[in-house]
Parts: C-alpha cells; structure tokens; sequence
C-alpha cells in the first residue's frame, strides 16, 4: 500500500473574477480606472507622454496584483518595509530596581524516621495483565 504525505493548513485564496483573487482584481481594475480618468483628462492631446504613464500604472498595479517577495504579497511586503523604515528602531531595556523578598524561614527539628526496606515484587499486576491481553486468556 503507497503511503502519501497530505500537505496541513494549506491555505489558498478563493477566484471570484475569472482567475483572479477579489484583491486582485480590485488593483487592475484601480489602475483601469485611474488610466481612463488620465487619457480623458491629458491623454487625447499629449499621447505621447499618456503612454509610458499608462504603462507605469499599469506595471505597478500588475506587480502588486501577481508578484511576491519572500513568499509574501507584494503590498504586504512594502507594508513591512514602510513600517521598518517609519517606526523607531530604538529598544531600550531598563532594569526596574526591585528590593529582594526575603520569605520568613521556620526552623525546623530532626526527626529520626525509620526507613522501610523496599519490597521487591516479582510480577506486577500491569505485567500480568499485559500477558492476558496478548495471549487472549481474558476471562
């Protein structure tokens, strides 16, 4: 019989548009938008300069869509870099001086106390029922 390995906690995010992730699709359709909004506003008399800031948008919003660093989305890997780069970097530990507690010792006598000799037993009764259960004698 061929033993297969079943991979745990596989986690895969659903395709709601075609074959995209809705977060997917919510980056190219931003930059769909945002190119449109461009080419009615300055695009129709300067297409020259349109074009390559069409394909910037577009290339950005494609990189964030699809690409992953470290295994990690792209915008959540700018969201880190962004948080490394903004937040303080300084840790500091400082030790808090506390007064050592000191525990109230009562002194106590010796008493002598007999020692008993340990008993040695031959078989168990975890032993005994170990063999019954593997020879089937159960009654």
């Amino acid at each position: 019989m061929a033993k297969f390995i079943v991979p745990l906690f596989v986690t895969r995010e659903s395709k709601v548009i075609g074959p995209l992730t809705f977060p997917q699709f919510v980056l190219v359709a931003l930059a769909g938008g945002i190119c449109f909004l461009l080419y009615f506003l300055f695009g129709r008399k300067n297409l020259a300069a349109f074009i390559p800031v069409a394909i910037l948008i577009f290339g950005g919003a494609f990189a964030m869509a699809f690409m992953k660093y470290g295994g990690h989305p792209l915008p959540m890997s700018f969201k880190n870099f962004l948080n490394y780069v903004l937040m303080p970097k300084i840790f500091l530990w400082q030790r808090k001086f506390l007064p050592p507690k000191i525990k109230k010792v009562e002194k106590f006598e010796k008493t002598e106390t007999k020692e008993t000799p340990l008993k040695i037993v031959k078989e168990s009764s975890l032993y005994k029922l170990f063999t019954e259960v593997e020879t089937k004698k159960l009654k």
